[in-house]
């Protein structure tokens, strides 16, 4: 099972190298995450230039495809011919967006009357699209999920993998990845968020 981490330029690290390094724990069990760019190289909101693992090929193949948060949403939902590059299906892929990706799935019509998790700064631009913005850090319904804040991209990572592999290795990943002497927290918390915040698909 191969995941499309979609890393636009002006990307927050945060959003795009957590949820991977977070799904990449699970590389054994094939479960493994490619960070996916529309050009060779990236640059970061901080000026960090990375290459792609893949190009926006990959999407249409990807059986999970996420899409990352950055400081240049705004920009790439103007780009119609960027947006033609993703796409994406929900009824044989798993979706999910961290923070201002819930604006990229929204133009793309992948969200639909579904509420979504964003970041206070994008909060007015999904609102402004017609979509109710919850005040929790995960929400899912279906395939379909969304995150808000760049911490809770463990999170979507976490249900990526509950999703494919099972609650006991999502447990087992947050377990390592957790600070020391707070994993039965760490684990306990990200749990209560994916199960609060997951509906059965509409």
């Amino acid at each position: 099972m191969q995941v499309a981490v979609v890393t636009f330029d002006g990307f927050n690290e945060l959003d795009s190298f957590i949820a991977s390094a977070v799904i990449n724990r699970c590389r054994k069990d094939g479960l493994e995450a490619f960070i996916t760019t529309p050009t060779p190289v990236v640059t970061s909101m901080n000026g960090v230039d990375v290459t792609g693992q893949r190009s926006f090929d990959f999407v249409a193949e990807a059986d999970v495809v996420l899409i990352g948060s950055g400081v240049k949403a705004r920009d790439v939902v103007a780009d119609g011919q960027l947006l033609s590059m993703l796409p994406l299906d929900a009824s044989r892929q798993l979706i999910g967006a961290q923070c201002s990706g819930a604006l990229v799935l929204s133009h793309l019509g992948i969200l639909g009357d579904m509420p979504a998790c964003t970041d206070i700064m994008t909060r007015p631009y999904v609102e402004a699209r017609g979509v109710t913005v919850l005040d929790v850090p995960f929400h899912a319904e279906g395939n379909v999920a969304t995150a808000g804040g760049c911490l809770a991209s463990h999170y979507l990572g976490a249900w990526v993998i509950t999703r494919t592999l099972g609650e006991e290795a999502a447990r087992a990943v947050l377990d390592y990845v957790a600070p020391v002497g707070e994993n039965d927290e760490y684990v306990e918390r990200a749990m209560r968020a994916i199960y609060a915040g997951e509906l059965t698909p509409r």
